[in-house]
């Protein structure tokens, strides 16, 4: 389960046992599922494809599949009880392993396998024409018939490719930087979680506003990239792609983990560091502003990434949450930064916007008051 679900008064042997426990069932119905497809195929298998990113020689493309359609999409007007259903049918599924896959983009053809898990992870490699921005637009598809299944068999698959005129990208958390979660509060978030909808689900006043003049430059009109990085589970990402959609946030790459991974002692934080990385090195020739909030980890991945990565951060924006803002420890992260690189500790999009605007990141007046 994600770390921030497990309070913080669980020692950390007894956290070890109960994830190891729930990787050990998940194993042993793991592999009785197999067993159970030779004989009975998935009734309704169906192809989740997640948004990609790439350079114009490479894509990395993720996605899963399972048996199962996604959830209907949140109507406006419906009960609590239709969103928690809707949020049971994300966390509840039965993935499909050893699946083989083709997708098809810009001409070139590759072939990957799900995991034990129904994921699937690839990279594909430009052929003569190279990628182009700020899209690309693919196929992904079953490799064979799979017998007695129906479902969704194929589908579109997307990748953000940023254009060489772009000026810088941005790396932004999710929960508590974007979206009002909570995650301080265990019983509200779970309850804002559970119970809430990508159409009910409050983003933080101005932070759209931001992200749009961020795309968009000093000068108004570029195109930079938005990637979010969160340690949500990869059940969320229709979800959190129907709430940007919904709030008018630049749509980019979502980065996310799984709910139970292989590597039990993996923390949120080493996962998001991990993407991070695959986005520095995926993009070498932008620098990035780097978004989170004061809640959780953030401004210590921020600073290694600073550190680790000379000249690659333009700024650090961290969102405050604290429940006491007075703890100090968001304060004892600043003597770990470069004086070249900005970081602002502020609760309000418009500071931040003005400081972006001062260093020459927006234009000016970008988030109105």
């Amino acid at each position: 389960m994600p770390d921030h679900l497990v309070p913080t008064i669980v020692k950390q042997p007894v956290k070890r046992f109960l994830k190891r426990s729930v990787r050990a069932a998940e194993v042993a119905w793991d592999a009785a599922r197999r067993e159970q497809m030779k004989d009975d195929p998935p009734e309704d298998l169906t192809i989740v494809p997640y948004i990609g990113h790439g350079n114009a020689e490479r894509l990395v493309l993720r996605g899963r599949v399972l048996d199962g359609r996604e959830p209907a999409a949140a109507q406006p007007g419906e009960d609590a009880l239709a969103a928690l259903r809707r949020s049971f049918e994300r966390f509840i599924t039965d993935e499909i392993p050893d699946v083989d896959l083709l997708i098809q983009i810009a001409g070139v053809e590759v072939e990957t396998t799900t995991d034990d898990q129904g994921y699937f992870r690839v990279e594909v490699e430009a052929g003569e024409t190279p990628f182009e921005g700020p899209w690309q637009e693919g196929r992904v598809e079953l490799a064979a018939p799979v017998r007695g299944t129906t479902g969704l068999h194929a589908t579109t698959i997307r990748a953000r490719v940023p254009s060489p005129d772009c000026a810088f990208g941005v790396i932004s958390d999710i929960d508590d930087t974007i979206l009002e979660t909570g995650a301080q509060r265990v019983a509200e978030m779970l309850k804002t979680t559970f119970f809430g909808s990508a159409l009910t689900r409050i983003p933080f006043e101005g932070a759209a506003a931001l992200y749009r003049a961020l795309v968009a430059g000093p000068e108004g009109t570029s195109s930079n990239p938005v990637f979010y990085v969160s340690s949500s589970p990869w059940n969320l990402h229709g979800f959190l792609t129907a709430f940007m959609e919904h709030r008018a946030f630049p749509l980019g790459p979502i980065l996310l983990r799984e709910l139970i991974g292989k590597d039990l002692d993996r923390t949120h934080g080493s996962a998001k560091h991990e993407r991070i990385d695959e986005i520095l090195a995926l993009h070498p020739t932008l620098p990035f502003v780097l978004i989170g909030d004061s809640g959780q980890h953030d401004p210590e991945i921020y600073a290694e990434v600073a550190r680790a990565h000379p000249g690659r951060v333009k700024a650090v924006y961290i969102r405050e949450v604290r429940l006491d803002p007075e703890d100090g420890r968001v304060e004892a992260v600043r003597g770990r930064w470069s004086v070249d690189v900005p970081f602002v500790l502020a609760a309000d999009s418009r500071v931040v916007a003005e400081h972006a605007a001062l260093i020459g990141l927006v234009q000016p007046g970008s988030v109105d008051p």
